[in-house]
């Protein structure tokens, strides 16, 4: 028999459903009433009824489940410290976008040796979103494979879209459907009407193919998510966090009849993927608010216990303990620094 379907495919594994993986690692009633007050604390500061600065601290990417606790540890603490005057959030990233190949995420391969045993990277990611949650720290992800959410979403206070798939119309619908809080990133190239564009579309009721709890493929009908906002994070015409860049962005949202508030990306393009020159960028950021440019509702830095990051070696027994293995993150120390800054 001649073979025209799967020519490519070499194999297709089954994943246990949505609702199977949520039954075996289940929500707990105090991690649902949390997830729900964060979501909404984010909420109001994205609307002006809180004045209080929104920080997404975190490492680039979740690989190491032990330093990953350690780190949450340490910055719910902080967060508590801080929190009349900063909301922060937990950077849990668990699936990386790529520009050619390279190691995609926990999700996506969670042993780090190209194995791709997504199911167990699914199960792990759970379990570790409900021990952040457990510490009274709210969660943030990027939501890249738009299964992923039905997944881990019941789990998450505000997602990102990045840079690389803002413009995507597939991204867009799910973000109209997410019950989290939305930042869209301007694209790579620094453009930032594209985010504009996809906010848009993601305020607005959406039809699209996604798949139910059950796990089989069904048709999303959503309303429209009213909690979307821009992320400023730079781009190959250089970065963008600067008080001109901001000032054009804001006059931007507004002329698009859109609330005129972003957050600010103090790494990536903006920091030119350079984690010495991150304090200084989100130093600059915190003195425009200080300025009084209220539009700057927050602010993003990649952060872990070990400054810098590492490539990946042969062997998981060779990493640097809590040193990243995507993008160069400053250390524990900034970051301390900087959160206790953005009070003051």
């Amino acid at each position: 028999m001649i073979r025209v379907s799967d020519v490519h495919v070499i194999a297709n594994t089954a994943l246990p459903s949505p609702k199977e993986l949520s039954a075996e690692i289940p929500r707990r009633e105090t991690d649902a009433g949390f997830v729900l007050d964060s979501r909404a604390q984010i909420g109001r500061i994205l609307s002006g009824e809180d004045d209080r600065f929104l920080a997404i601290v975190g490492p680039c990417s979740i690989h190491d489940l032990k330093g990953g606790r350690e780190y949450a540890e340490r910055l719910a603490q902080l967060a508590d410290e801080v929190r009349d005057r900063v909301l922060v959030v937990m950077r849990v990233y668990f699936e990386k976008p790529r520009t050619t190949v390279g190691w995609k995420g926990l999700i996506m391969d969670p042993h780090l040796d190209g194995t791709n045993d997504i199911p167990t990277g699914f199960r792990l990611a759970r379990t570790f979103l409900r021990e952040v949650l457990s510490l009274g720290l709210p969660t943030a992800t990027e939501m890249l494979d738009p299964i992923t959410p039905q997944y881990i979403a019941d789990l998450t206070c505000w997602s990102a879209i990045g840079a690389r798939t803002t413009e995507s119309q597939t991204h867009r619908q799910m973000a109209s459907g997410l019950s989290t809080p939305v930042g869209f990133k301007n694209t790579t190239s620094g453009a930032i009407g594209p985010a504009i564009n996809a906010i848009k579309a993601a305020m607005q009721p959406q039809t699209f193919l996604g798949i139910g709890e059950d796990g089989r493929a069904s048709v999303v009908v959503t309303e429209g998510n009213p909690d979307c906002h821009v992320i400023l994070r730079g781009g190959e015409n250089g970065p963008n966090y600067s008080a001109a860049p901001v000032g054009e962005a804001l006059e931007l949202l507004r002329r698009n009849g859109l609330p005129p508030v972003a957050m600010i990306d103090a790494s990536h393009a903006n920091c030119s993927k350079d984690y010495r020159k991150m304090p200084s960028v989100f130093r600059e950021i915190l003195q425009q608010r200080r300025d009084g440019t209220k539009g700057i509702i927050g602010a993003m830095l990649e952060s872990n216990l070990v400054a810098g990051a590492q490539a990946m070696p042969e062997s998981a027994d060779a990493l640097i303990y809590g040193q990243s293995i995507t993008d160069p993150c400053i250390d524990w120390a900034t970051t301390e620094e900087l959160v206790r800054e953005a009070a003051k």
